[in-house]
Order: structure tokens, then sequence, then C-alpha cells
């Protein structure tokens, strides 16, 4: 068993990985070289999703994390980080993409979704195009506050012990006999450990690389548009069936598929776009542009809605389109929580209850070890011995 642990990342992944070590006793440092939430957790919308899952780790991940939203809501108070339970409606344009999407579905309902079928999605959603022929209602889905989801985790970290420090980690500090026994900050400080959580989101490539343990996880750039507040007009979150196949590809150029969803102010978010251009933050109106004509096309009553922001960050992007999960085979004491791409915040509890499982070295309560082996860093490693 660790007792001693340093988590790299301050977003909603570190914290939630803060939060359950500290919470199962364990001696806790979070560090990170900005504000707690101040990268990619604060250019997210806070989908908490099963409903754009294929069967398989990712989904048993999100299906762990999906109860334990629940718990910290109950623990900590849902209005702490706004957890709404909204559900999620994914609505098809074509009856062959009505079916497509059913045959979907009901692989998800044998994994363990709950599945509803909408022939009357008008009764869901009154405001949606009239064309749409049907869709999948999932009462799963919920949604949550990004920046205060990992403000309210790390601070029941620190009441659990747990300390958070600013600070770049530069390097790593190795024992003798190469295991790890610390970090390196650009101060000069060193922060001893029995273990490193490498949470550091976008950057989590480059502090694997600095801990020894290099992962490809690559940046993703995407687009949220934020209209001025409106009475309730959207009652969902709710994309349209292509989103999951975007969500999986492989492509480096630029995609797009509509996600729409209202907020507690009043505010509806207008998302998703996804493109490799490394960690270029240029706007793109073009990009804009077309996510605003996908959202009209599906509400039209967005066509008379002003637009008073867009904002953009980027998803920490693995080339299998799982995130990195548990320990690092060529570095002892690396145990990595990254690579989650644009479901991070929903994911995050899971991750951080899986990484401490590994930290304690026992399976965590009522999950299959078995489920989630796909999201070890094993996966990749080759002949030669390097995560590609």
């Amino acid at each position: 068993m660790t007792s001693k642990v340093v988590v790299v990342g301050a977003g909603v992944v570190g914290a939630a990985c803060a939060f359950h070590a500290a919470s199962a006793g364990l001696d806790v440092t979070v560090v990170d070289r900005g504000p707690v939430g101040a990268g990619t957790t604060s250019r997210g919308e806070g989908n908490v999703l099963l409903s754009d899952k294929e069967p398989g780790p990712e989904l048993e991940l999100a299906r762990l994390s999906r109860t334990l939203w629940d718990e910290a809501g109950e623990e900590l108070g849902p209005d702490t980080f706004e957890l709404e339970t909204k559900g999620g409606l994914v609505v098809a344009s074509t009856p062959e993409a009505l079916a497509t999407l059913g045959e979907f579905a009901a692989r998800q309902a044998v994994a363990g979704v709950r599945v509803e079928p909408v022939d009357r999605v008008h009764d869901l959603e009154p405001h949606l195009a009239p064309a749409i022929p049907g869709g999948v209602h999932y009462p799963q889905d919920a949604q949550v506050q990004p920046v205060l989801a990992a403000a309210a985790l790390l601070r029941a970290a620190e009441e659990r012990g747990a300390r958070f420090r600013t600070g770049e980690v530069v390097g790593a500090v190795t024992g003798r006999n190469g295991e790890i026994a610390g970090v390196r900050t650009a101060t000069g400080d060193t922060l001893s450990a029995e273990a490193v959580v490498n949470a550091a989101g976008t950057w989590g490539g480059e502090v694997g690389r600095r801990l020894g343990a290099p992962v490809e996880v690559l940046p993703r750039r995407g687009f949220v548009l934020v209209t001025e507040p409106l009475p309730p007009m959207v009652r969902h979150k709710v994309y349209s069936a292509d989103y999951v196949a975007n969500v999986a590809s492989g492509d480096a150029g630029l995609e797009t598929s509509c996600v729409v969803e209202g907020t507690r102010g009043g505010t509806i978010l207008i998302g998703a776009s996804r493109e490799r251009v490394g960690f270029d933050t240029a706007m793109n109106p073009a990009v804009i542009a077309r996510l605003a004509a996908q959202a009209c096309a599906l509400f039209p009553f967005l066509r008379d809605t002003h637009l008073i922001r867009a904002y953009r960050g980027f998803r920490p992007y693995c080339p299998d389109h799982l995130p990195v999960v548990g320990p690092d085979p060529r570095a002892p004491g690396v145990v990595h929580a990254c690579g989650h791409e644009g479901a991070g915040i929903g994911l995050a509890p899971g991750t951080g209850a899986l990484v401490t499982a590994h930290l304690l070295g026992r399976p965590w309560r009522g999950a299959d070890p078995a489920a989630h082996t796909g999201l070890l860093p094993d996966r990749f490693l080759t002949t030669g011995g390097d995560l590609q």
C-alpha cells in the first residue's frame, strides 16, 4: 500500500483522484502550475454521459462514475457543483440514422445502460425541428458545472488532509532502484512521494515524459457557443446521432456535430467541434458559423437568439479514444489518469476511484477489475518497451 501521493493536475480528474485518495486515508499533495480547474476543465460543458459510449471499458468507467457523481452530490450537496440529472435525448434526422441509433442503443442496453426509444420526440422537447423522426432517451445522462465540481472535490479532499500548492512539475525524483521518490518543481522544491499520479489533462503526455513514462496524449481543439439567457427552452442534453461517430473518429480535420443544452442560468450551450491543430488557440469564425447553423437546424427558435460568447479549449486525446488509467510498467510509482478527451468531467470520479484502488493495491468496492483492464497504459506497450 502506498501512503504518500502527489497528484499532478488540479482539474476535475486530479481533484477526483485527490478526493478518493484522501478519503481512503492517503497522504495527498496536489500540484498544478495554475489555479484549480483552469485548464481543460474550464473549457468543457460538464457532460456526464452514458449515451455516447460504445460497450467496453470506457462505458464501464462511465457507469461507475455516474454512481459516484450521485454519491458526491449526496455527500457534498448537489447544488455545490450544479449536478443536474436532466437526461439526454439523442435524435436522428433520417429513418436510416434512427435504425442505426436503435442498434447502438440496444447494445448499450445489454451492457446495463437505461435506454428508452422515443417516437414522439416533441413530447420530450417541444421546440425541436418538426421533421425529426425519432430518437433515444437516456435518463441517466446528467450535467455538472465543471469548475465548481473540481473546486468542490478538491476542497473536500483538503478537509480530509490533502494539500494543494501551485508550481510546475519539471521532473521525477527516483530512488536507488529507479522507483519514484517524488517530483521536482520549477522553483527547485522537491515533493517526496511513493506514487505520482499524472492527471495533467492535455499536458499528460508531457508530464508523463518528465516522469519517465511518456504516453501519447494529444490536444484536440473544441469550441462551445453560449447564448443569451432565455426562459427554459431545452429540457435535456440534446444531440444528433452523428455525435457518437465524430467522438470515435481519428481524423485530424474539423468535425462538428450538434449538441444543445440549457443551463441553470438560462443560457444555452452549443457544441461540439473537434480538430487536431496542436495548441493553436486562434478563434475560427467558420467553426462558430457551422455550429450555429447545426443548432438552428435542430432547434429553429435559436435563429432569433443572440450569442454572447464562444470559448475553446483542448481535449486530451489518445489515439484509441480511451483514457489511460493505471500504473505505468516502465516507471514504478507512476500512475496515469489522463487522455479522457471530451469525457473527462463525466469520467473523473470513476478515474479517481480506480487510481485509488491501484494505490491501495486492491479492487475498488463493487467494481470488476477485469472491466477496466482495457484502460491500463500497458495496452500501448510495444515489443521495444515503449508506449506509443
